[in-house]
């Protein structure tokens, strides 16, 4: 894996891999060392024009092809990612910073998304409406609802892109995506999937360049009929807004700070261990990471040991490394936030139980960081963190916990360990996220809904829900003549 060699990556447009037209390229750097890993193809208008011709041409063609035909080209997808994965995940690792087993297990989880698309595409019912008058038939039609825009981040390149072409090419539909510049290879290697498994010229197009540039462009277009957004909450707002000028349907799956909620009944062991894995993986760049850890009084300090000692023992390092169980940060910016985050709070009164620091003084590594005694007066109990920091703070009663769970504008996802039913039930129903997982990590999964409410989104990347994002619904009433 430490000999893969890491590609120039470029443009896909039209069923061909293409420079940029104006031959420009942005540089990869890999996050573990900080030096230039190679570079990605720059895409200009004239490009993102030949895109969207393709889109277009590519969605007149597509929309006619069967949906047992499109789920066939889907399974083969999965077929092939399957066999690729050992040979995309270490590109991922070198270009984004995770473990390999992170990268494969990602890449394993795009294989079911596509496998679970390709099923759902011949489930797109429509249903008949039964009619007041005799001769009279009332039908409800699914149909593809165009060419689609899509915008994806590099803390999971596939993961994300996996799931937006999928039900977009299970639905019908077209697609440009553009990929994330900093993680680009793993993200061109999933389009070749796609195309190596039968998906027609202009289907699917690939695009890179400057993000506020390329979705200025395609977002008002006439050709696009539909945006999803995986990001920021700042950045999905003005999108959503220059969609909405255009009258487009729009997905918007954005920032999360989630709460977990540990009541004095829970298996800490457990609480911790879960907990624990799943707010360091990927170093914490994850949107629906546990991040503020709420627990009862009476189990707080319990809680706090366990935790920290899982976290002193994660071994921090090149993801290409045997052992690595997190690797660095995917980005020089992430470690000057998580260092204006701990400052912060530390000047405010919060205590460093473990962690803190930036690890050495190449590549962007930090430590594995616990923070306690944390108030809301703190940037980091207010922004979102993106990073390996836990945040954790004590509560006497449920009604204090649910009223922290629910203070931000946040509503992604949220967490709770209880061995009491009504509990359970009481925080599921009371806490403001647009996905709760309750004793268990059990999110994510393709056949469940994905998707946040307040400012964490709109919409579903997930479940039944995810393909209706991308179909119309027509009404047609016949009378007999």
């Amino acid at each position: 894996m430490a000999d893969a060699t890491y590609p120039e990556v470029s443009l896909f447009i039209d069923g061909a891999w293409t420079q940029a037209s104006g031959g420009k390229h942005l540089t990869v750097l890999n996050p573990a060392t900080s030096e230039a890993l190679g570079t990605v193809a720059h895409a200009g208008k004239a490009d993102l024009d030949r895109a969207l011709e393709a889109a277009q041409k590519g969605f007149e063609a597509w929309r006619k092809v069967s949906a047992f035909e499109r789920a066939k080209v889907l399974k083969r997808a999965a077929t092939l990612m399957r066999e690729r994965a050992d040979s995309i995940a270490p590109l991922m690792t070198m270009e984004q910073g995770k473990p390999v087993a992170e990268a494969k297990g990602e890449l394993l989880v795009g294989a079911d998304v596509m496998e679970w698309f390709g099923e759902e595409a011949r489930r797109a019912y429509g249903r008949v409406i039964p009619a007041r008058a005799d001769g009279v038939y009332q039908l409800v039609i699914k149909e593809p609802v165009g060419p689609v825009a899509a915008f994806t981040p590099w803390n999971f390149p596939v993961n994300q892109a996996v799931r937006k072409v999928s039900a977009a090419v299970a639905a019908g539909c077209s697609i440009i995506l553009k990929g994330p510049e900093e993680t680009p290879a793993s993200c061109a290697e999933l389009v070749r999937v796609y195309a190596d498994a039968g998906v027609p010229a202009g289907v699917v197009q690939l695009v890179y360049g400057i993000p506020s540039e390329i979705s200025e462009y395609l977002i008002p277009h006439p050709i696009i009929r539909k945006i999803s957004f995986t990001g920021s909450t700042a950045v999905g707002k003005q999108l959503a807004a220059l969609a909405g000028l255009h009258m487009k349907r729009v997905t918007m799956e954005l920032g999360g700070h989630a709460p977990a909620l540990v009541f004095e009944d829970a298996d800490i062991d457990a609480a911790a261990k879960i907990l624990a894995a799943n707010k360091f993986r990927n170093a914490g760049q994850v949107c629906v990471a546990p991040t503020r850890f709420l627990v009862q009084e009476s189990v707080y300090e319990k809680f706090v040991e366990r935790f920290v000692t899982i976290a002193k023992n994660i071994k921090v390092g090149s993801g290409l490394e045997a052992g690595t169980t997190m690797g660095p940060l995917a980005n020089a910016r992430r470690v000057t936030a998580m260092e204006g985050f701990i400052a912060d709070a530390v000047q405010k009164g919060a205590a460093v139980r473990t962690g803190g620091k930036r690890i050495g003084n190449k590549g962007n590594f930090f430590e594995p960081t616990v923070l306690t005694e944390v108030t809301t007066q703190m940037r980091a109990m207010n922004e979102e963190p993106f990073g390996p920091l836990a945040l954790v703070a004590a509560f006497k009663k449920t009604e204090d916990a649910l009223a922290e769970a629910n203070r931000l504008p946040y509503g992604l996802a949220a967490y709770a360990y209880t061995r009491s039913a009504a509990t359970a039930n009481k925080v599921a129903t009371a806490v403001e996220s647009g996905m709760m997982s309750i004793n268990h990590h059990g999110l994510a999964l393709p056949e469940v809904p994905f998707g946040g409410v307040k400012d964490s989104g709109y919409g579903s990347e997930g479940g039944l829900e995810a393909m209706e994002a991308y179909l119309n619904t027509k009404f047609v009433t016949q009378a007999s003549a």
